[in-house]
Order: C-alpha cells, then structure tokens, then sequence
C-alpha cells in the first residue's frame, strides 16, 4: 500500500503548501519562492507519509495541519523580503497571518476529513468484494495426499517386521 500512502502524502502536501503560500500572499503581500515552496512540500510529504498508514479522525488531522502550517509559515517567513506595496494598502499585522494559516488549516481539515472517509469507505468496500470472490476460486493443495494402501516391501516393512505389538482390546470392566 505504499503508493497509496505516497499518492495520498503527495496530494496532502500539494494542498497544504498552495494553502499556506496563498495565505502568506493575502496577508503579507509576499509570495514564497519555489525553493521554499519545494522545501515545505518535501517536508510535508515527507511528514504526512510517516503518518498516513491508517485511517485518522478529524481531530487529529486538524492538529497535524495546524502543525504542518506552522512549519510552513516559519519556513515562508524565513528570509522573506516584504514586497512593495500599493499605496494605501498596509500589510497585515501578525493576527492577520494566523487567521489566513487558521483558515487554510480549517478548509484543507475538512477537505482531507472529507476525503479520508470517502477513501477508507472505498477500500472497505472493496476489500468486502474481494473477500466475496476468493471463497469460490479452487484451491488445490501443493502435496498430492499420501496413498491409502501402500505395497509390500516399502519402506516401514523392515522395521515394522520386528516390532512387537502387546497392545491389544481393552479388558473387561470387573463388575
């Protein structure tokens, strides 16, 4: 199942990176550059598929993409120049950014809450499906069984021929 977790970590971080770059566009003015955006998403990656093995509530997706955000906004802010404003157009103050990382956390959790219970639904179901059809396919075994009747002069008579058996019925019941 790992390129299912690599596709689903890739497909997290993707969302997760454009989010935070948006929201540092809205409320800083600045756009991160792409060395910074290919640092965070192979961060983000990398994080996300160390942890996306089973199927995860909301409440714990929230909280990793609040983490992944404030990765993300460290690394954007990191050596960040301001870009040149438009007249009378101020950049956010530090409230400003928290609620745009806030927000992009908020929609990319839904989204991937969303999306986690429509895949694990599907692999359910499908697994549902396959354990249907296996029960009908033949199954052979590997070894042909052992023949009932073996011939004389194989391979136990030798040793069988002197062996003495003093095991016989049982004795009656003394009444």
């Amino acid at each position: 199942m790992l390129p299912l977790r690599l596709a689903r970590s890739a497909l997290f971080a993707a969302v997760c990176v454009t989010l935070a770059a948006l929201a540092h566009w809205f409320a800083d003015g600045t756009l991160p550059g792409p060395g910074h955006l290919a640092l965070g998403a192979g961060l983000v990656t990398a994080g996300a598929a160390a942890l996306a093995g089973r199927e995860r509530a909301p409440v714990p997706i929230a909280v990793l993409l609040g983490s992944a955000q404030v990765l993300l906004h460290a690394l954007f802010s990191w050596h960040a120049a301001p870009a040149p404003m438009p007249p009378g157009h101020r950049p956010a103050t530090d409230i400003g950014m928290v609620l745009c990382h806030l927000t992009a956390t908020l929609v990319t959790g839904w989204w991937l809450a969303r999306g986690e219970t429509a895949l694990w639904a599907l692999l359910r179901r499908l697994a549902v499906r396959l354990l249907l059809v296996l029960p009908s396919c033949p199954v052979y075994p590997l070894t042909p069984p052992a023949p009932a009747y073996r011939s004389p002069g194989g391979p136990y008579d030798s040793v069988l021929r002197h062996a003495v058996v003093r095991r016989g019925p049982p004795l009656p019941a003394a009444l």
